[in-house]
């Protein structure tokens, strides 16, 4: 007779977030509190595809904040790496998700314009199909922040998802700002609340810190985590092979 099956081992996707062309993390979202980890961001998406990551995230903080933009060494990245990436930070209109998707990026993260203008995501689900459109909701308890988590939306969770659904997004990247980027490990509540609001594919954006919270994520059921300060600083082993 056979025990119970183990959970699934969750999907662990390496983050390379790019700011001033450097590969940096940043503390609870804001842009002036950096931890350079490398000068090239080719590099660091390097160093994460050698140790076996099939997919990479590359986030152009600089778009998402209006401070400027890092599409060319994107573009080098997604062009070298011989790794699939997904890229977000600043995608607001169809034109800027369609040059990334045209240049072979393997799928475009919307953000803020999924909250602002949510038939943006239906038109391109309908044009490239929901494997390559992936929505992150990123927020301060349920309430979802914009504009490289500056601003709160006084928009819900509640309220987004089941218009995400209508469009037919498959996949969903949900963030709890509060965490992101700190290593004090996810809020279990939360993510088992969000875990009920989306019952498609569920990625945690942010706040992984060890193999405690990668249990957490199988347990609740949540397919994965983006994740950055945690394997750059060794508190979470890359790759995680086993819970």
């Amino acid at each position: 007779m056979t025990g119970p099956r183990p959970p699934a081992l969750p999907l662990i996707i390496p983050c390379v977030d790019i700011q001033s062309g450097r590969a940096v993390r940043l503390y609870e979202g804001d842009p002036d509190r950096e931890t350079v980890y490398f000068e090239s961001p080719l590099a660091a998406a390097r160093h994460w595809a050698a140790l076996g990551a099939g997919l990479v995230h590359l986030v152009d903080l600089d778009a998402a904040t209006g401070r400027g933009e890092n599409r060319a060494v994107i573009g080098q990245i997604t062009a070298d790496l011989g790794v699939p990436v997904e890229v977000g930070g600043g995608i607001r209109d169809r034109e800027a998700a369609e040059t990334l998707l045209q240049a072979g990026v393997l799928r475009v993260v919307i953000g803020t314009a999924a909250v602002k203008t949510p038939e943006l995501v239906r038109d391109l689900i309908a044009a490239h199909g929901p494997e390559r459109v992936v929505v992150s909701l990123d927020a301060r308890g349920l309430e979802v922040a914009t504009h490289g988590w500056a601003e709160g939306s006084g928009v819900s969770v509640a309220e987004l998802t089941p218009v995400l659904a209508g469009a037919g997004l498959e996949t969903l990247i949900f963030t709890d700002v509060t965490r992101d980027g700190t290593l004090k490990g996810l809020d279990r509540d939360l993510m088992r609340q969000v875990r009920q609001l989306w019952t498609n594919t569920l990625i945690v954006g942010g706040g992984v810190a060890t193999l405690d919270d990668v249990r957490l994520l199988a347990e609740e059921g949540i397919q994965g985590a983006i994740v950055g300060r945690a394997i750059y600083e060794g508190t979470l082993a890359y790759p995680v092979t086993a819970l």
